[in-house]
């Protein structure tokens, strides 16, 4: 063993460190046994960009008749900042409609500067035979007070991930996200090119054409091409984005986003594979769950037209409900009127994740569950379908009222 030689600088050194204890012993009990009260910049800092909740007030409306759609921009009532986002985010309402509690996510379509200027902007569309849309339509006038998520989601850019031209495939309101991404572009606030494929039936219903063409004018860097389904028009694409409309406008090195309905999606799905891209370059936003489960290939044929019991648990208190076999389990946990936790109502985010302590189920589109869900047999509720009699337990999900 080697001998080690400590001066006496040194050998004092170690003597306080072992004292540290009793020197930390003496000033605790010497202490008076007070709450300690303090307000700390880092705590306080966390609060305004990933709060629990935000309670808003709605300062705009604007409407898109042609399209069958509305714009709504949201406040805090004292203009203060909301939390920063990067541009692809959403946010999801909390809403009560008719004795049901229910979350609906929208993608922010307005500038992440817009966020220092406390205003979010989302765009809604009527949805034939909905249940939020149309409320949402009729019922959110200037001054209504809701209670919104703070931004959430990863559909946006990463520079060590994408290439640095995104091709943004967009179908109908799945514009929106794309064009916050424009204004930030735009802005200054992200550094890539930005070629979308806009998708509508015409040209009459096309939306944000107009701000669309003013971000294209203001930077070199964004590039709007218009495909419309249903009519021939000059200057527009006609027909669907397909790969080789995607080939014609892309350039040689792209990522490519994508957001629209689940028709546009099956349809991309097959065309993708054409133009043979590493999975890492594809993404494609949430736009929630199947409502033809029972159509789908790996669903059980024995449960078509069923309908199953749920023991559910929550806290100290059980209920009892019913679902449908072609209805989620956290659809039918809103409709009982139980208040169920829930974010992106795709099965990715995870803010719903319950228990199963008994019964079978089906998930619908991608397993987006971790390793030790599966594990546990934890689900996500709002994409998952009840194959028979079930027990769950199922977290809470608290709010303020807004009046």
């Amino acid at each position: 063993m080697a001998n080690v030689k400590v001066g006496l600088i040194g050998a004092l050194d170690m003597l306080k460190f072992k004292n540290m204890k009793k020197v930390r012993e003496a000033a605790i009990q010497k202490a008076p046994a007070e709450e300690i009260k303090g307000v700390w910049a880092i705590n306080e800092n966390a609060k305004a960009l990933h709060p629990e909740f935000i309670e808003v007030v709605v300062k705009e409306v604007i409407d898109h008749k042609n399209a069958s759609a509305k714009t709504f921009i949201f406040s805090k009532e004292d203009g203060s900042p909301l939390p920063y986002f990067r541009a692809g985010q959403y946010i999801s309402l909390k809403l009560d409609i008719n004795g049901t509690s229910t979350t609906r996510a929208y993608s922010i379509s307005s500038s992440p500067k817009w966020a220092l200027e406390s205003k979010y902007a989302i765009t809604v569309k009527d949805v034939k035979d909905g249940f939020v849309a149309p409320y949402i339509l009729n019922n959110l006038k200037v001054g209504t007070k809701l209670v919104i998520s703070a931004p959430l989601g990863e559909f946006y850019y990463q520079k060590y991930r994408d290439e640095k031209t995104l091709v943004c495939l967009a179908g109908g309101s799945g514009i929106t996200p794309f064009l916050s991404m424009a204004y930030a572009v735009r802005d200054g606030i992200e550094d890539y090119n930005l070629v979308i494929l806009s998708g509508s039936r015409n040209a009459e219903s096309i939306l944000f054409e107009k701000e669309l063409a003013d971000i294209c004018k203001a930077t070199s860097k964004v590039k709007v091409v218009h495909v419309l389904s249903d009519e021939t028009k000059d200057g527009y694409e006609h027909g669907f984005i397909t790969s080789d409309l995607i080939k014609k406008y892309a350039g040689d090195a792209y990522s490519i986003y994508i957001c629209g309905p689940s028709a546009m999606y099956e349809f991309l799905s097959k065309e993708l594979k054409k133009l043979d891209l590493p999975r890492r370059l594809v993404r494609s936003e949430a736009m929630g769950v199947t409502k033809e489960v029972e159509k789908e290939s790996g669903y059980p044929k024995t449960c078509v037209g069923k309908t199953f019991t749920l023991t559910v648990i929550q806290g100290p208190k059980t209920y009892t409900v019913k679902a449908s076999s072609n209805e989620t389990i956290l659809v039918a946990l809103e409709r009982a009127g139980i208040k169920a936790p829930s974010r992106c109502r795709s099965g990715e985010c995870g803010w719903c994740r319950s228990r199963v302590t008994k019964g079978t189920f089906y998930i619908s589109g991608t397993d987006s569950r971790r390793w030790s869900d599966v594990k546990w047999n934890e689900i996500h509720p709002c994409c998952t379908f009840a194959t028979s009699d079930m027990t769950i337990e199922v977290a809470g999900e608290y709010f303020p009222k807004t009046k």
